[in-house]
């Protein structure tokens, strides 16, 4: 409790100094590439990447791809770590790679300064995306959310609470860690090693310093999308993945896990590509009324 308490003093100390000394905000961008920008969250500019596909024609909107790094990582880090660029340039999405407090995301038990500060990342997704529709970037009908380890987390804490904002999400080596109870249906894909040694396979462990709650099994886990969203047991082949993929069967809303045997805490080669063909094959949401 008391590294909590001083961590969290640490935290309110630097986002009075990032709010005594904030970062230019950043407009939109239609130049294809990547490109800078922050977002403004009351006296705290938050930065992200924004990465448009060559192909795009300016003021067009596009499908959108949230990507959410690793816990003590960055967004250039995640870019590079998943070749999210190069699937998104060829499917003709958009992808922006926001950055959390000190490296962390707050997923709800997980994790560490994001959590200890109690930061609204949810709101910060939320500016987000609606930053990216307004300025003619996204397709408000095409979000989707991918993400890495503590990212993955916030990824399901998104969906949790956004159901109706996401077209679908992909984790990797991640794990929900809230109590969730979406309004919408929502399919899920996600990746996972058997020897993660950072968030289990199996369950276990504790989720974060001082929560000493284990983490659920990615079968829990992929059972409970499975049954909120009332679909059959995952037995189907995925198409275009390889061995060790399975869904719920064809159908606009799916759920699937590819399990990685022997793979550890890690972003497999093939999932950007695999995630991109999942977000594709899925209808988009809604138009608002």
């Amino acid at each position: 409790m008391k590294i909590a308490a001083r961590a969290a003093t640490i935290v309110a100390t630097l986002l009075a100094t990032l709010g005594a000394h904030p970062l230019p905000a950043g407009a939109s961008d239609d130049a294809p590439g990547t490109s800078e920008h922050t977002i403004a969250m009351g006296d705290w500019n938050r930065p992200y990447l924004l990465h448009l596909p060559p192909e795009r024609r300016p003021r067009e909107p596009v499908p959108l791809v949230v990507a959410l790094h690793g816990g003590l990582n960055d967004p250039e880090y995640v870019r590079r770590q998943s070749g999210l660029d190069e699937a998104a340039d060829a499917a003709g999405y958009a992808v922006a790679y926001p950055e959390g407090l000190l490296g962390t995301w707050n997923a709800g038990a997980c994790c560490w300064f994001a959590r200890w500060a109690g930061v609204d990342d949810v709101a910060f997704l939320d500016k987000l995306i609606d930053t990216l529709v307004e300025q003619g970037v996204a397709d408000p009908r095409r979000v989707f959310v991918t993400g890495f380890s503590n990212g993955g987390g916030m990824a399901y804490r998104y969906a949790c609470e956004r159901s109706a904002r996401v077209a679908g999400i992909a984790v990797v080596s991640g794990a929900l860690a809230i109590g969730c109870t979406p309004a919408h249906p929502t399919s899920v894909l996600a990746f996972h090693g058997t020897w993660d040694p950072s968030v289990p396979y199996h369950g276990g462990g504790n989720m974060d310093a001082g929560v000493e709650f284990p983490f659920f099994s990615v079968q829990v886990t992929m059972e409970y999308w499975r049954w909120l969203n009332r679909l059959p047991a995952l037995s189907w082949p995925v198409p275009g993945g390889p061995d060790g993929c399975v869904g719920t069967g064809p159908g606009p809303l799916v759920v699937a896990l590819c399990t990685e045997q022997q793979g550890g805490h890690e972003w497999p080669g093939y999932a950007s590509g695999l995630m991109l063909d999942f977000f594709t094959a899925r209808p988009s949401l809604p138009k608002a009324a």
